[in-house]
């Protein structure tokens, strides 16, 4: 172990929730096993507000309104290598602010779970050594991530490593852990509201995350088609979107089998007591589908990494991809009425999930770096004075 406890520096980036929960996770999954000196940094709030609430408002608008092009831009700078023009640029935002970090904070180790890899840069420049860790968030590798200066990267699946090792990163530097979640993910449910035990035990559940991302498309004509049947109940979720919920509520809320809910914390609680889920294909809430054992229902993808993401389960058997409602319910019919079908892909499932994720990624950087048999240890005290 390092002198004193060691000291732990995760940046993420406030585009969507995703980046910050696996964050969390980390940080809660560093207390239980006793280093508790935990520091989170988005980087590009803290060194460029303005710039960071516009490219977020870019990001959040060209899901809605062009996606085609998000997508196109995506998948052209997919393959880019780290020394090109463009992502020197975008690898150089923050540097002064993120110097002005490492001398405050004195970290031992540096954790990114959002690829803005200013910290190569700053070590070449002052000569630091820091181990750099990046843990790639998604079900598919964007050129961002990759960079020679990383020491480790944790992914979720076995293809994702042969493609950073495809791309020139050393097959030692990686590990397959699966995408970090929080503790709750995994455990029994434990949430009773009144709600909820209102649920009709012979009825099979769909969860639907309505309100990712604004406003889905025929949401409403989805859910009540699903409650004119007799066989299902939905619980919809439309998180902060309040002219969502308004509006289901309006139109929804008295049905016996329809639960509403706005923006709600268990939903790990809702996922362990839901037979499928109906989601966008954010790499979080799909680890999180999977660790609960929910067979997912991608509506809508947005290309790029989303629509990459839903591909990759869809090849396995374990997503169904619809972009009208009509196919989004002929396909939960298909498989929900199917007791041989959900069997195989439940089996499907528990060949990918990995509800560790959290707690292997830590127990692999205590054991890389905050050991006396690391080869890195004692090595990684720093002073920008």
């Amino acid at each position: 172990m390092l002198s004193g406890s060691p000291k732990v520096l995760i940046m993420y980036a406030s585009y969507g929730e995703g980046h910050y929960q696996a964050s969390k996770a980390l940080e809660a999954s560093f207390h239980r096993s006793g280093i508790t000196d935990v520091e989170l940094l988005d980087l590009m709030a803290e060194a460029h507000p303005l710039l960071n609430e516009m490219t977020k408002f870019v990001y959040m608008q060209s899901f809605k309104t062009m996606p085609l092009l998000y997508g196109w831009v995506y998948n052209a700078t997919k393959d880019l290598q780290p020394d090109t023009s463009l992502l020197s640029v975008l690898n150089s935002l923050g540097m002064r602010k993120l110097e002005q970090a490492i001398s405050s904070i004195e970290p031992d180790l540096i954790i990114h779970t959002f690829p803005q890899l200013a910290m190569p840069k700053l070590l070449k420049k002052t000569g630091l050594k820091l181990p750099l860790i990046n843990i790639v968030t998604d079900f598919d590798l964007h050129g961002r991530w990759v960079h020679p200066g990383v020491d480790r990267y944790y992914v979720a699946t076995e293809e994702l490593m042969q493609d950073l090792v495809r791309r020139g990163i050393p097959a030692e530097r990686v590990l397959v852990s699966g995408i970090p979640l929080k503790p709750d993910f995994g455990r029994s449910p434990n949430m009773a509201t009144e709600q909820l035990c209102r649920l009709d035990p012979s009825r099979r559940t769909i969860l639907i995350m309505a309100g990712a991302f604004g406003v889905m498309q025929g949401i409403r004509d989805i859910c009540e088609t699903l409650l004119a049947k007799d066989n299902y109940q939905v619980i919809a979720v439309c998180g902060r979107n309040k002219e969502l919920h308004r509006k289901l509520d309006q139109e929804l809320g008295q049905h016996p089998h329809f639960h509403l809910f706005g923006y709600i914390s268990e939903i790990a609680q809702l996922m362990q007591l839901s037979h499928c889920i109906v989601t966008k294909p954010g790499g979080i809430t799909l680890s999180e589908a999977l660790v609960s054992r929910l067979p997912i229902f991608v509506y809508r993808p947005v290309p790029g990494q989303e629509l990459n993401n839903a591909l990759y389960l869809e090849s396995k058997g374990i997503a169904h991809i619809a972009n009208d409602p009509s196919t989004l319910i002929r396909q939960i019919d298909g498989l929900l009425l199917n007791e041989e079908r959900l069997a195989h892909v439940y089996g499907e499932i528990d060949l990918v999930r990995r509800p560790e994720a959290a707690k292997t990624i830590v127990s692999d950087i205590i054991e890389q770096w905050f050991t006396p048999a690391s080869s890195l240890a004692g090595s990684t005290s720093i002073s920008l004075l």
